[in-house]
């Protein structure tokens, strides 16, 4: 199936607004032995959070976020060897299971801050596109069929484009797009924002404002969303 795409806008991010919700700051506020938490005010919740964070060596702050995010991913031994490569190494970016990605991001970027820099400074990419069918598809767009018929428009150094070409131009099923592309929010009919890694897609790398984009699916694909 063919789109006719256009983009919007590309802007590159530091923080993912809405991931952190006012009951994690909460949580994460008794985590780090912090007295009376649910008596915050709304608004100084981040703050706080911050503040009881620095209380703690670096590592150490990390192993509790990780814990609270991905103890049911990652056991004690992982959680430990993660905590003390966040300080040098953009793990959001480099973790082999890629479906973590998303979460090592927030986990990493709020140390980054209660931190001022200690650990790197790992970015975001926000895509803000329409995407029109051109044979009149009125299904569920996926995040497989947004970034197969993003092909076109890449660069041919994108990482995306270079690990994965071939699922992204023949009718391979490509599971790996649920993972690479973090959020996908639908504005409207026709109107999107993605949210992925600046590792994944750098905003220089999308070369086409306006474009069409061609998706191939697997016949039991195509059959699914029939």
């Amino acid at each position: 199936m063919k789109f006719k795409i256009i983009i919007k806008n590309v802007a590159t991010i530091e923080e993912i607004t809405n991931y952190w919700q006012n009951k994690d700051y909460i949580n994460l506020l008794e985590q780090f032995d912090f007295p009376d938490a649910d008596s915050v005010k709304p608004e100084n919740l981040k703050d706080m959070l911050n503040m009881a964070i620095t209380d703690f060596e670096p590592n150490e702050a990390a192993a509790i976020l990780l814990s609270y995010k991905l103890s049911e991913r990652l056991n004690e031994g992982q959680i430990g060897q993660i905590s003390n490569d966040m300080l040098l190494d953009k793990v959001s970016e480099e973790y082999p299971e890629i479906d973590l990605h998303y979460d090592l991001f927030n986990i990493n970027q709020l140390l980054f801050k209660a931190y001022n820099g200690k650990f790197p400074n790992a970015k975001a990419t926000v895509v803000d596109f329409s995407m029109i069918s051109e044979e009149g598809y009125e299904k569920e767009i996926t995040r497989e069929m947004v970034l197969k018929s993003f092909c076109n428009a890449l660069s041919g150094g994108n990482v995306i484009k270079r690990l994965f070409e071939e699922k992204m131009t023949t009718d391979l099923a490509f599971e790996e797009a649920e993972a690479v592309v973090w959020e996908l929010n639908k504005k409207d009919e026709t109107n999107f924002t993605l949210i992925t890694s600046e590792y994944w897609l750098k905003k220089e790398e999308l070369v086409l404002s306006e474009f069409e984009g061609s998706c191939l699916l697997s016949e039991s694909e195509e059959d699914e969303k029939q």
